[in-house]
């Protein structure tokens, strides 16, 4: 029979563990929110039901769902992962929230690490809401085409999370509220999510082709629609991951 030992054993507690913690505490937070609830859930089904019954809209296609429920789920990845993640984290930095949160053993990749992952868990949720309402209209995706579109989405989701904490960790509070919501609407009636592309001028429409929100739309459409997504949109996700990530840890500020 061993000893009970009693001697103190400082220490941290390993950082997977953190990380795990923080994580979760994220995603409570942001479901006890009414607007990012709101953001995140209430505009994107009532958009799809919407546009979807709205027969003076005029669609590519016959199939109407197939064109805008990979849309919706563009904007759902937008909302969560750019738009309620920079607004929530930067008020949380003006509170001194972030501050507080930089004098314990988290680091500053290990919260990065953390928003991201509760962004993930809360994509996943999304993504069924809008999935089950868009079958109800009708929406019959290629299932062959889940796999990459979950890889899409992925990208997509590090990509606006690195733009958010971009935006929250070097602007006002007050500057990101502004800017967060400017470009989610800006962002929105650009990407080609409710309403097709093909009218705009050709100048202009190769500009909107290197957004994010357009390559997750575009690339959605495909794979769900049984095409596999253009090179072009693996680059500029990718691209925009690995800018907005690298910017957004070298200028992350706490307060």
């Amino acid at each position: 029979m061993s000893a009970l030992t009693l001697s103190p054993a400082p220490g941290r507690a390993p950082m997977s563990r953190i990380v795990g913690r923080q994580a979760a505490m994220e995603i409570r937070l942001t479901l006890r929110r009414g607007e990012s609830l709101v953001l995140t859930l209430v505009i994107p089904v009532l958009l799809l039901v919407g546009i979807d019954k709205l027969d003076a809209l005029r669609l590519p296609g016959g199939d109407r769902a197939a064109f805008l429920v990979p849309g919706v789920l563009a904007l759902a990845v937008m909302s969560t992962a750019f738009t309620g993640q920079a607004i929530s984290t930067g008020f949380e930095r003006s509170y001194g929230v972030l501050k507080r949160l930089g004098a314990s053993a988290l680091p500053r990749w290990g919260l990065l690490l953390a928003k991201s992952l509760a962004v993930l868990v809360i994509l996943a949720g999304q993504c069924v809401i809008v999935g089950v309402v868009g079958f109800a209209l009708g929406w019959r995706p290629d299932l062959r085409g889940i796999v990459p579109a979950l890889a899409l989405i992925a990208l997509a989701a590090a990509a606006f999370s690195g733009l958010a904490l971009l935006m929250a960790g070097t602007l006002r509070a007050e500057a990101t509220l502004a800017g967060a919501n400017l470009l989610y609407l800006l962002l929105g009636a650009a990407g080609g999510i409710a309403v097709p592309l093909t009218a705009a001028p050709a100048a202009i429409r190769t500009v909107l082709q290197w957004l994010p929100i357009t390559a997750l739309t575009d690339g959605l459409r495909a794979v769900l629609g049984g095409d596999p997504a253009p090179g072009r949109v693996w680059l500029i996700l990718v691209l925009w991951a690995v800018v907005t990530i690298t910017a957004a840890a070298r200028t992350f500020r706490w307060e």
